[in-house]
């Protein structure tokens, strides 16, 4: 593996969202000396926090898989995630709602999942589910210790028998077909293949090799942080300043200062900081502005599809949500079409509704309720520009509250008395490429090796990390961004997050919560 040259002993980390934090956490741990510098008043990037009335709101992610990756970050500095975090897992993980009226709870304890796959579409499909997650759990072996958790410096390194392992395993075939050798059910097959959407592919198209996202969601289980998301960069936040690493927020980064093809300091809106090394998570285009100067790709980027999301407290919720819940429409592969090739927003639109407070009350005012409703929808490169959104924007929440209230949410449009509107147009404000706060999408030809790599040529002591680089997208992908980009300077060894990937492995303290109604 390659590594930084020269000095690496003051390392100046730009960004405290969760890859920036998880970063500084291995740095620190390695011995170095560690700044964060963030353009916010504090801690989180993408994974922040709004108050919205007396709701506290997340404006990331929502899900929180393989926790012992977190811990791993935590464990760095002799610290624990037990310590500074309490999850409460979820039952179910996700509730599907299907356009027929059907519905399904997604367990991920394989004996109360059997029995809700048997009784939702028989004994045959049961069983097709029971192969399935050995599958799944094979795949995310032989990914996890080669293709995952591993910073590649060139394509030659896939040569590994576990190449031929994941050939095997029909890892390089389409996910919907792979998925369809297990379940011929169309709806139980949309519950195990709608994650490519973070990968920001259509299943038809997504390597079978990202079902391994599925594992993370439906095998290895799915968490909630009391308090919310937002209490996980904080906590990361703490670990790091009590192992000595120094916070510098509310100082945008201006641009870099070289000697030659060595950064030599970090130049802020209010101050210079020299530094040995730096650790770059921006999105790409903003890194390479910084740096000046992008690698050469034979075709541009693509991005993945954006999102809407509509943030809503209300006076009510409804007994058929739990705290996620999947509302599919009738309309599957047309949608992702609309999204990644026509530009045009769903038809008939899937989404994601999000209710925190059926774990976590005090997230809202009480008596009131807490709900996030995520619309896929096309970025800005294939889709309506940003300066549309204006318009587009509250039309399109209008439909959506329609079409919830059509879905069974009676009354939902009279019952918020506070909300906020995201759109790609905010996605753009914030410096996300497209519009999108999904990055690069996971392509074929933007996959492992193929991917952005977390080296730029022409500079000696800059690392990048973040979704749009090694590994990728999501909570668990780019808190690995971190620790392979400290690799990067510290040579530490990067095996070992396959290890742990559960709650029980990490030691962190879990609460039991019982089914959402």
């Amino acid at each position: 593996m390659k590594t930084l040259t020269g000095r690496t002993d003051h390392v100046v980390v730009v960004g405290a969202g969760l890859s920036g934090l998880a970063a500084a956490l291995h740095l620190a741990g390695a011995g170095r000396r560690v700044t964060v510098v963030e353009r916010d008043a504090g801690p989180g990037g993408r994974a922040g926090r709004l108050g919205l009335g007396g709701y506290r709101v997340d404006t990331g992610p929502t899900v929180l898989t393989m926790p012992g990756i977190l811990d791993e970050a935590f464990r760095a500095v002799g610290d624990s995630l037990a310590d500074r975090v309490e999850l409460l897992p979820l039952h179910p993980a996700y509730r599907a709602l299907f356009a027929d009226g059907t519905r399904l709870d997604v367990h991920t304890d394989a004996q109360a999942m059997e029995a809700e796959v048997a009784a939702f579409a028989g004994a045959r499909e049961a069983l097709g589910y029971r192969r399935l997650r050995r599958w799944l759990q094979e795949l995310y072996t032989v990914q996890m210790r080669r293709f995952i958790d591993a910073n590649f410096d060139s394509p030659l390194r896939l040569l590994h028998p576990d190449l031929a392992r994941l050939a095997a395993l029909g890892g390089f075939g389409r996910l919907d077909r792979a998925i369809g050798r297990f379940l011929s059910d169309e709806r139980l097959r949309r519950v195990f293949s709608f994650q490519a959407l973070y990968a920001g592919v259509a299943p038809s198209r997504a390597l079978a090799a990202y079902a391994v996202i599925a594992y993370m969601d439906t095998v290895a289980g799915v968490h909630f942080p009391r308090g919310g998301m937002h209490t996980v960069p904080v906590a990361m936040a703490g670990a790091a300043a009590r192992a000595g690493v120094v916070f510098r927020y509310g100082e945008p980064v201006t641009r870099l200062e070289r000697a030659g093809h060595r950064v030599t300091a970090v130049i802020t809106a209010h101050d210079r900081i020299p530094c040995d090394a730096v650790v770059l998570t921006p999105d790409l285009p903003v890194a390479y502005r910084l740096l000046g100067r992008a690698p050469q790709r034979p075709v541009r980027l693509r991005h993945a599809p954006s999102a809407v999301v509509l943030h809503l407290g209300t006076d009510r919720t409804w007994p058929q949500l739990a705290h996620h819940t999947l509302s599919f429409g009738r309309a599957w592969e047309s949608v992702f079409g609309e999204l990644t090739v026509r530009g045009r927003l769903m038809s008939d639109p899937s989404l994601l509704i999000t209710r925190p407070t059926a774990t976590d009350p005090s997230l809202a005012p009480p008596g009131r309720h807490l709900h996030y409703v995520l619309a896929p929808c096309p970025n800005t490169e294939t889709g309506p520009a940003a300066t549309r959104w204006g318009e587009l924007g509250p039309r399109y929440r209008d439909d959506l509250v329609r079409e919830l209230e059509r879905r069974g949410l009676s009354g939902l449009g009279a019952s918020v008395d506070e909300e906020s509107l995201v759109t790609p147009a905010d996605w753009t404000a914030l410096g996300h490429a497209a519009g999108t706060p999904f990055s690069v999408a996971h392509t074929l030809a933007q996959t492992g090796p193929f991917r952005p790599r977390n080296l730029v040529a022409g500079t000696e002591n800059a690392v990048l990390a973040g979704c749009g680089t090694t590994p990728g997208v999501g909570v668990p992908t780019v808190l690995l961004s971190g620790k392979l980009a400290a690799a990067r300077v510290t040579g530490a060894g990067v095996t070992g997050a396959a290890r742990g990937s559960g709650s029980r492995a990490t030691g962190a303290r879990v609460t039991k919560v019982g089914r959402a109604r």
